[in-house]
Protein backbone atom coordinates (compact mmCIF):
# COMPACT_ATOMS: atom_id res chain seq x y z
CA UNK A 1 0.00 0.00 0.00
CA UNK A 2 1.37 3.12 -1.18
CA UNK A 3 1.21 6.63 0.96
CA UNK A 4 -1.24 7.51 -1.31
CA UNK A 5 -3.54 4.75 -0.72
CA UNK A 6 -4.07 5.40 3.20
CA UNK A 7 -3.48 8.98 3.75
CA UNK A 8 -4.42 12.97 2.61
CA UNK A 9 -2.45 14.88 0.53
CA UNK A 10 -1.10 17.57 3.11
CA UNK A 11 1.44 19.77 0.60
CA UNK A 12 2.43 19.72 -2.41
CA UNK A 13 5.57 21.36 -4.08
CA UNK A 14 5.30 21.73 -8.09
CA UNK A 15 7.74 23.20 -10.18
CA UNK A 16 9.39 25.06 -8.00
CA UNK A 17 12.87 26.85 -8.98
CA UNK A 18 14.93 29.03 -7.19
CA UNK A 19 17.56 31.10 -8.13
CA UNK A 20 20.05 33.71 -6.17
CA UNK A 21 20.93 36.70 -8.24
CA UNK A 22 24.43 38.24 -7.08
CA UNK A 23 25.74 41.03 -9.72
CA UNK A 24 25.92 38.94 -12.81
CA UNK A 25 26.43 35.23 -10.81
CA UNK A 26 23.08 33.56 -11.67
CA UNK A 27 23.11 30.28 -8.77
CA UNK A 28 20.03 28.06 -10.21
CA UNK A 29 20.07 25.97 -6.73
CA UNK A 30 16.34 24.14 -7.17
CA UNK A 31 15.84 23.06 -10.41
CA UNK A 32 11.75 22.24 -11.10
CA UNK A 33 11.37 20.22 -7.81
CA UNK A 34 8.11 18.25 -7.34
CA UNK A 35 7.40 16.87 -3.70
CA UNK A 36 3.72 15.78 -2.41
CA UNK A 37 3.62 14.74 1.62
CA UNK A 38 1.49 12.94 3.40
CA UNK A 39 -0.33 13.58 6.21
CA UNK A 40 0.94 11.67 8.50
CA UNK A 41 4.30 10.09 6.96
CA UNK A 42 7.53 10.93 8.21
CA UNK A 43 9.75 11.72 4.60
CA UNK A 44 13.44 12.29 4.73
CA UNK A 45 15.61 14.34 2.36
CA UNK A 46 19.29 13.38 2.14
CA UNK A 47 21.71 15.58 0.50
CA UNK A 48 25.38 16.82 0.49
CA UNK A 49 26.20 20.65 1.47
CA UNK A 50 25.06 22.71 -1.00
CA UNK A 51 22.66 20.49 -2.92
CA UNK A 52 19.44 22.41 -2.01
CA UNK A 53 17.66 20.59 0.21
CA UNK A 54 17.60 23.30 3.18
CA UNK A 55 16.28 25.75 0.44
CA UNK A 56 13.50 23.22 -0.09
CA UNK A 57 12.64 23.14 3.14
CA UNK A 58 12.74 26.98 3.78
CA UNK A 59 10.50 27.20 0.97
CA UNK A 60 7.83 24.72 2.31
CA UNK A 61 7.79 26.64 5.38
CA UNK A 62 7.51 30.08 3.66
CA UNK A 63 10.58 31.32 4.79
CA UNK A 64 12.10 31.60 1.30
CA UNK A 65 10.52 32.23 -2.03
CA UNK A 66 10.41 30.28 -4.67
CA UNK A 67 11.47 32.21 -8.39
CA UNK A 68 8.72 29.99 -9.81
CA UNK A 69 6.17 27.38 -8.80
CA UNK A 70 3.66 26.54 -6.14
CA UNK A 71 3.64 25.57 -2.57
CA UNK A 72 -0.52 24.57 -1.58
CA UNK A 73 -0.75 23.64 1.73
CA UNK A 74 -4.12 21.67 2.13
CA UNK A 75 -4.64 23.01 -1.40
CA UNK A 76 -4.16 26.97 0.01
CA UNK A 77 -1.30 28.47 -2.58
CA UNK A 78 0.81 29.69 0.58
CA UNK A 79 2.90 32.41 -2.17
CA UNK A 80 -0.38 34.16 -2.48
CA UNK A 81 -1.02 34.87 0.91
CA UNK A 82 -0.15 38.50 2.40
CA UNK A 83 2.74 38.10 4.97
CA UNK A 84 0.36 38.40 7.93
CA UNK A 85 -1.62 35.30 6.92
CA UNK A 86 2.08 33.52 6.04
CA UNK A 87 2.70 33.96 9.92
CA UNK A 88 -0.44 32.95 11.02
CA UNK A 89 -0.05 29.48 8.96
CA UNK A 90 3.54 29.20 10.29
CA UNK A 91 3.13 29.59 13.84
CA UNK A 92 -0.65 26.93 13.34
CA UNK A 93 0.28 24.61 10.68
CA UNK A 94 4.08 24.24 10.60
CA UNK A 95 6.58 23.55 13.31
CA UNK A 96 10.53 24.38 13.21
CA UNK A 97 13.52 22.15 14.17
CA UNK A 98 16.88 24.12 13.35
CA UNK A 99 20.55 22.77 13.53
CA UNK A 100 21.18 25.16 15.77
CA UNK A 101 18.45 24.96 18.03
CA UNK A 102 17.41 29.08 17.65
CA UNK A 103 16.00 28.63 21.34
CA UNK A 104 15.86 32.07 23.88
CA UNK A 105 19.09 31.64 26.05
CA UNK A 106 16.64 34.33 28.60
CA UNK A 107 13.84 31.93 28.95
CA UNK A 108 13.32 28.54 30.77
CA UNK A 109 12.78 25.48 28.58
CA UNK A 110 9.15 25.85 29.75
CA UNK A 111 9.07 29.37 28.39
CA UNK A 112 10.64 28.85 24.96
CA UNK A 113 8.72 25.75 24.32
CA UNK A 114 5.21 27.90 25.62
CA UNK A 115 6.55 30.84 23.20
CA UNK A 116 4.42 29.83 20.07
CA UNK A 117 1.08 29.01 21.93
CA UNK A 118 1.64 32.42 23.29
CA UNK A 119 2.01 34.39 20.18
CA UNK A 120 -0.67 32.95 18.89
CA UNK A 121 -2.68 33.80 22.10
CA UNK A 122 -3.92 31.08 24.14
CA UNK A 123 -4.36 31.24 27.54
CA UNK A 124 -1.16 31.55 29.17
CA UNK A 125 -1.94 28.74 31.85
CA UNK A 126 -3.46 26.07 29.36
CA UNK A 127 -0.61 27.07 26.95
CA UNK A 128 2.18 26.40 30.08
CA UNK A 129 0.71 23.63 31.33
CA UNK A 130 0.72 21.81 27.76
CA UNK A 131 4.28 22.71 27.67
CA UNK A 132 5.11 21.21 30.79
CA UNK A 133 3.02 18.05 29.21
CA UNK A 134 5.37 17.87 26.37
CA UNK A 135 8.88 18.44 28.06
CA UNK A 136 7.81 15.48 30.53
CA UNK A 137 7.15 13.70 27.20
CA UNK A 138 10.64 13.85 25.65
CA UNK A 139 12.19 13.24 29.27
CA UNK A 140 13.00 16.93 30.26
CA UNK A 141 10.36 17.00 32.93
CA UNK A 142 13.34 17.45 35.24
CA UNK A 143 14.26 20.42 33.13
CA UNK A 144 11.33 22.89 32.79
CA UNK A 145 13.13 26.16 34.97
CA UNK A 146 16.64 25.39 33.32
CA UNK A 147 17.70 27.86 30.57
CA UNK A 148 19.72 26.43 27.52
CA UNK A 149 23.02 27.15 28.98
CA UNK A 150 22.11 24.78 31.53
CA UNK A 151 21.33 22.01 29.18
CA UNK A 152 22.76 19.71 27.21
CA UNK A 153 23.34 19.60 23.23
CA UNK A 154 20.41 16.58 23.00
CA UNK A 155 18.26 18.58 25.55
CA UNK A 156 18.43 21.70 23.91
CA UNK A 157 17.54 19.90 20.49
CA UNK A 158 14.58 17.74 22.43
CA UNK A 159 12.83 21.48 24.11
CA UNK A 160 13.43 22.39 20.27
CA UNK A 161 11.16 19.48 19.31
CA UNK A 162 8.60 20.01 21.97
CA UNK A 163 8.67 23.87 20.94
CA UNK A 164 7.85 22.84 17.41
CA UNK A 165 4.38 20.74 18.50
CA UNK A 166 2.87 23.38 21.05
CA UNK A 167 0.50 24.09 18.43
CA UNK A 168 -0.48 20.95 17.09
CA UNK A 169 0.83 21.66 13.88
CA UNK A 170 -0.12 19.50 10.47
CA UNK A 171 3.38 19.35 9.73
CA UNK A 172 7.32 19.85 11.18
CA UNK A 173 9.99 21.01 8.78
CA UNK A 174 13.48 20.28 10.47
CA UNK A 175 16.68 21.11 9.10
CA UNK A 176 19.35 18.92 10.00
CA UNK A 177 18.17 18.06 13.55
CA UNK A 178 21.08 15.99 14.87
CA UNK A 179 23.79 17.79 12.51
CA UNK A 180 25.64 19.02 15.98
CA UNK A 181 24.91 16.44 17.95
CA UNK A 182 27.26 13.19 18.74
CA UNK A 183 25.93 10.03 17.99
CA UNK A 184 23.89 8.85 21.05
CA UNK A 185 22.29 11.86 21.48
CA UNK A 186 21.49 12.04 17.43
CA UNK A 187 19.52 8.78 18.04
CA UNK A 188 17.83 9.87 20.73
CA UNK A 189 16.28 12.54 18.53
CA UNK A 190 15.80 10.58 15.58
CA UNK A 191 13.95 8.18 17.53
CA UNK A 192 11.82 10.40 19.13
CA UNK A 193 10.59 11.86 16.07
CA UNK A 194 9.75 8.44 15.62
CA UNK A 195 7.60 8.37 18.40
CA UNK A 196 6.12 11.41 18.78
CA UNK A 197 5.40 11.79 14.65
CA UNK A 198 3.43 8.28 14.91
CA UNK A 199 1.76 9.06 18.13
CA UNK A 200 0.50 12.88 17.60
CA UNK A 201 -0.41 12.21 13.97
CA UNK A 202 1.91 15.04 13.04
CA UNK A 203 3.78 14.95 9.02
CA UNK A 204 7.79 15.56 9.52
CA UNK A 205 9.99 16.11 6.98
CA UNK A 206 13.45 15.69 7.94
CA UNK A 207 16.69 17.55 5.52
CA UNK A 208 19.90 15.32 7.08
CA UNK A 209 23.13 14.89 5.36
CA UNK A 210 23.17 10.96 7.07
CA UNK A 211 21.66 8.45 5.35
CA UNK A 212 21.85 5.94 7.71
CA UNK A 213 19.70 8.13 10.07
CA UNK A 214 17.54 8.73 7.26
CA UNK A 215 16.36 5.15 6.32
CA UNK A 216 14.84 4.96 9.60
CA UNK A 217 11.44 7.46 8.07
CA UNK A 218 8.63 6.03 6.39
CA UNK A 219 10.00 7.66 3.14
CA UNK A 220 13.82 8.70 1.90
CA UNK A 221 14.15 11.28 -1.09
CA UNK A 222 17.70 12.20 -2.29
CA UNK A 223 18.38 15.89 -3.42
CA UNK A 224 21.25 16.30 -6.07
CA UNK A 225 22.39 19.69 -8.11
CA UNK A 226 19.04 20.67 -7.43
CA UNK A 227 17.04 17.95 -8.41
CA UNK A 228 14.75 15.56 -6.03
CA UNK A 229 14.90 11.92 -7.36
CA UNK A 230 13.47 8.49 -5.26
CA UNK A 231 15.94 6.72 -3.77
CA UNK A 232 16.30 4.03 -6.33
CA UNK A 233 16.51 6.76 -9.19
CA UNK A 234 18.98 8.43 -7.04
CA UNK A 235 21.31 5.10 -6.28
CA UNK A 236 21.01 4.53 -10.28
CA UNK A 237 22.64 8.27 -10.94
CA UNK A 238 24.88 7.74 -8.63
CA UNK A 239 25.98 4.02 -10.03
CA UNK A 240 26.46 5.94 -13.22
CA UNK A 241 28.49 8.98 -12.37
CA UNK A 242 31.02 6.12 -10.59
CA UNK A 243 30.87 4.17 -13.79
Amino acid sequence: MTQQDNKSLLLQVKSVTKRYHEGSIDTLVLNGVDLDVYSGEQLAIVGTSGSGKSTLLHIMGTLDKPSNGQVTLQGEDLYTLSASRQAKVRNQDLGFIYQFHHLLPEFSALENVAMPGLIQGRDRKSVEQEASALLERVGLGHRLNHTPSEMSGGERQRTAIARALINKPKLVLADEPTGNLDAASGESVYELIRELGSQLGTAFVVVTHDPKLAARMDRQLRMKDGHLYHTKEALEADAQELA
